[in-house]
């Protein structure tokens, strides 16, 4: 089997959602011909996300993965090279800079914008692994629907499991949050919104042990929870489980070459997208904790484009 020859090119943009395809029609209209690789999960995020409500522009509701196809086709007609693949391995060391997709295709670049997002954390038992998309979530949003007058339980203590705690309500007939301690890390205003909720109940000092459920047809049926002081474990009856623990940004590829933060998260320098090597640049979730919203991971790739531009025109 004869290698394939290595692609290069000026700009080259691993990962795609909002904040990789903004890059790529911001490059591309800079008559960079910029190569985008959409790894694992085209799109992102937001293809698993239904009704978009936030995202400027639109009057009407939005469909996240329509969002997508959308942003993916205006990259392709100003002049993106829209490539099917993952980038498994990069040396951020030698110049032009090196990558290497899973079929063991080449890729060179004079730079790159690393746009590949965040994904949900979850609980890591056995049990929820069989359970995933039979009762068990990490997206309110997407599943909620499907929880009509039901009960469900939401495990998490920050915004994000507020937020979805209170979201559910409008579909399921009662919410219980389970918190691993006795406060929730959630702002005040969301806090104080949840306790006045009355479909809402707190479990405080809990984890979750095992989902239990029907193997045929597949279904989530209830919960055992530890009390972490007592050690106490009881079994909740519950439809489904929403796991809303946080993101883990996917950054593996980079270890040792690009500077981050204790949770994975790269770095930055102020007011830019640019890492600690220049001529690389990081968009989106990848390294945004903060806001983690369609229209800052866009507004991120922007910059990460004209930031590019400048850079190559300059070496």
């Amino acid at each position: 089997m004869s290698e394939k020859p290595t692609k290069h090119t000026k700009v080259l943009i691993i990962g795609s959602g909002p904040a990789g395809y903004t890059a790529a029609v911001y490059a591309a209209r800079a008559m960079l011909k910029p190569m985008l690789v959409a790894g694992m999960q085209p799109g992102g995020q937001l293809t698993i996300t239904t009704d978009v409500e936030n995202y400027p522009g639109f009057a009407d509701v939005i469909q996240g993965p329509w969002l997508m196809e959308q942003m993916r086709e205006q990259a392709r007609a100003v002049g993106t090279d829209l490539v099917e693949d993952h980038i498994q391995s990069v040396n951020l060391k030698s110049k032009p800079f090196e990558a290497i997709g899973d079929g063991g295709q080449k890729y060179t670049a004079d730079s790159i914008i690393i746009s590949t997002g965040a994904q949900a954390r979850w609980l890591n038992i056995d049990s929820e692994e069989k359970f995933k998309g039979f009762g068990v979530s990490a997206c309110a949003t997407c599943d909620g629907f499907f929880f009509k007058d039901k009960t469900v339980a939401v495990v998490g203590g920050g915004n994000a499991a507020v937020e979805e705690a209170m979201f559910l309500t409008k579909f399921a007939s009662k919410v219980q949050l389970i918190h691993r301690r006795n406060e929730l890390r959630a702002e005040k205003l969301l806090q104080k919104k949840l306790m006045e909720n009355k479909k809402i109940e707190i479990i405080w000092d809990s984890v979750v042990e095992e989902v239990i459920g029907d193997e045929e047809p597949k279904n989530v049926k209830g919960l055992k929870i530890k009390n972490v002081n007592s050690n106490k474990v009881t079994e909740l009856k519950i439809d489904g489980l929403f796991i809303a623990i946080g993101h883990d940004p996917a950054t593996a590829l980079f270890k040792d070459q690009l500077e981050m933060d204790n949770t994975g998260y790269l770095i930055t320098k102020s007011d830019s997208t640019e890492t600690n090597i220049p001529g690389v640049y990081a968009a989106g979730d990848v390294k945004d904790k903060i806001y983690r919203q369609a229209v800052t991971a866009a507004g991120m790739g922007c910059m990460a484009a004209l930031e590019a531009e400048k850079y190559l025109a300059s070496n």
